[in-house]
């Protein structure tokens, strides 16, 4: 998000035109292999890099942009968010990868837990 407006989506799963974990199994939980540990044995993309590879697809800059997701960014996440020049993450959820959190802080990039409190009254 940038200037109030969204600039592109990401969604979790595989890459296009290929079938979906949910579907033919998951290849992590076949292998036992616990989650927040090695990341490129996976058939999916997380939403992050889908979102980063929309914005390129479609030519849109998102350098200074902001980035909301669900969970704390990944590591493999994390590397492309500082080279693709985002300046802040907001994100509702914890994830275990403490190199992931050093190489944002390291990076400068602003990281914010989103608070469900009160809601605002207009």
């Amino acid at each position: 998000m940038k200037d109030k407006k969204i600039l592109a989506t990401g969604y979790n799963g595989a890459p296009s035109r290929l079938e979906h974990c949910l579907d033919i199994g998951c290849l992590r939980q076949k292998q036992g292999i616990p989650s927040g540990e090695r990341h490129e044995l996976c058939r999916g993309l997380h939403a992050e890099q889908n979102a980063i590879i929309q914005a390129a697809y479609h030519g849109v800059e998102i350098r200074g942009a902001t980035l909301y997701c669900t969970n704390h960014p990944c590591i493999i996440c994390s590397k492309m968010i500082i080279n693709a020049g985002i300046q802040k993450i907001v994100y509702e959820e914890g994830y275990a990868d403490v190199l992931a959190r050093e190489m944002l802080k390291e990076s400068g990039i602003e990281v914010a837990k989103f608070n469900r409190g009160k809601k605002k009254r207009f």
